[in-house]
């Protein structure tokens, strides 16, 4: 083959969403028999970018080249026609587990009239059979999929790009629900492909990895590819560095505010394999932020605070005492609240008012003999607005028409005026305008003065220099590191949540 035959190409690709540009005209290349890393902070486009290659979203401007052919792919089908395949992470989603392993190796020919209407059971066992084996599996083609183990699953859908004649596949965060030993048998069964000149796209956060198998990098920021470099010519400390972009400038004043007692302490804290012996404490009047990437634990941690989420092992305690959270209403109880990742879900009811909102947790003060003093309540929710700055027409407005940065300003500001003495905010700036973080960030500053004592749970990692007293960093479900303010930069942040205490030595 000559290069160019070997090569798949994107040029300039570009996407808007709503008239935001997610991708600025992003250059990316693959060569057959590579392993390339894309690699990118969250929001960075990688996902986006991966998407429109599979067919999953269309460019609206660019060019997707294999060799000298350029290529137009407007679905998955398309994708897989030119020999583009993808491995996610949440391997479930692409496999049916009600039938045989087989079946699911051959499903895409199965699916379609692909070699006739009637197909050969035994031809379809040896073909599934034969691909396994070249992945150096053992796994029974005529089991069910459900029987399987994750990593097993993984070499399912592996094994079907085999069957397809992949020339590149995706990896998306494949090493994420992995043990150490799966992890190991993943990469052998790259660079087998590598070898037999399979284009591999690596996806991941964890930096010792991609420089240990990987060929090459490429790293993408706001939307941008920004960095490309073979990985013999590149290090951990300039890819970080070009994920990062310039300088880290403190955009947010830090309130001193006096630390108190401790309120709120765990120990061995455990919760399946996402939280794993968490040991840490929050005093008064302190915010400690908790930092990590995607898959860290950081969102499952505010769960098993808050009871939404079982706790297996540990305890925890506030102001000393042992509790016993087994659902969000004891958390609250207890003085524990949370402001959710996701707050359209979990934080507010969209189809409600703002009033109705901000009064829910305070019904009972609000209410004689079962019903709502409405002026009572009128006049608490216009304190809130005035207090947090909600941008509304009316109290009465239905909170799914305000804007991300204002739903957002609810989630919290029902809790304000609770007892509660712990707040945990999980990914609270998620989807909000540069103005209302500003907003955000005072409001946690003025908690922290009244005593409160802040979780604050985040991957963005100058968010957490700006806003804490100290951070404490997540990787694979453990807080690895723990950082003073004045300690802690977004390198070192980067570093220890991408596994980097691997590496330290």
């Amino acid at each position: 083959m000559t290069a160019n035959q070997e090569e798949l190409r994107l040029e300039h690709i570009t996407k808007s969403f709503a008239g935001v540009p997610a991708l600025k005209s992003v250059d990316f290349t693959v060569h057959r028999g590579e392993i390339h890393a894309l690699l990118g902070a969250n929001g960075a486009g990688k996902s986006t970018l991966m998407k429109i290659l599979s067919g999953a979203y269309t460019l609206d401007a660019g060019t997707i080249t294999i060799g000298p052919r350029e290529v137009k792919l407007h679905s998955p089908s398309d994708a897989k026609k030119n020999g583009i395949h993808c491995v996610y992470q949440e391997v479930d989603t692409a496999l049916v587990p009600q039938i045989t392993v087989a079946e699911n190796i051959l499903l895409d020919r199965l699916s379609t009239r692909e070699g006739g209407l009637w197909h050969s059971w035994g031809q379809i066992y040896r073909e599934a059979e034969e691909a396994i084996a070249k992945l150096g599996a053992s796994i029974d083609v005529r089991k069910k999929v459900e029987g399987l183990s994750l990593s097993e699953k993984q070499l399912v859908l592996i094994a079907r790009t085999l069957v397809e004649k992949a020339k590149f596949i995706i990896f998306d965060e494949p090493t994420a629900p992995l043990s150490h030993e799966e992890t190991t048998n993943l990469f052998r069964v790259m660079k087998q492909m590598k070898a037999e000149g399979i284009g591999c796209i690596f996806i991941s956060h964890r930096l010792p990895e991609v420089f240990e198998h990987c060929d090459r990098v490429t790293v993408m920021r706001d939307g941008q590819q920004v960095y490309t470099e073979s990985c013999e010519a590149s290090s951990m400390d300039e890819v970080i560095r070009h994920m990062l972009g310039k300088t880290f400038e403190e955009e947010f004043p830090k309130r001193n505010v006096p630390i108190g007692e401790v309120i709120l302490q765990t120990d061995q804290l455990t919760s399946g394999t996402r939280v794993k012996q968490v040991d840490m404490q929050v005093r008064s009047g302190e915010i400690v932020s908790v930092v990590g990437l995607v898959g860290a634990g950081k969102s499952e941690l505010s769960n098993v605070l808050f009871g939404a989420l079982r706790r297996d092992q540990g305890h925890i305690f506030m102001h000393g005492r042992k509790l016993s959270v087994k659902n969000p209403s004891d958390a609250i109880e207890a003085g524990i609240v949370l402001v959710p990742e996701e707050r359209r879900k979990h934080g507010i009811m969209v189809e409600d008012s703002v009033q109705q909102n901000l009064s829910l947790p305070l019904l009972r003060q609000l209410s004689r003999i079962g019903f709502v003093r409405g002026r009572r309540e009128q006049e608490h929710a216009q304190r809130l607005v005035d207090r947090l700055g909600v941008k509304t027409s009316s109290l009465k407005q239905q909170v799914k028409f305000l804007s991300g940065g204002n739903q957002q300003k609810v989630a919290i500001g029902k809790w304000v005026e609770t007892k509660a003495d712990v707040f945990l905010f999980d990914e609270p700036t998620k989807g909000v305008d540069i103005g209302a973080k500003s907003d955000i960030f005072r409001l946690i500053g003025d908690l922290a003065h009244q005593g409160k004592g802040i979780l604050y749970f985040t991957c963005e990692f100058a968010e957490a220099i700006g806003i804490a007293d100290r951070i404490l960093v997540m990787c694979e479900g453990r807080v690895v590191k723990e950082f003073s303010r004045d300690e802690a930069t977004q390198e070192k942040l980067l570093y220890y949540a991408s596994a980097g205490q691997e590496d330290e030595s």
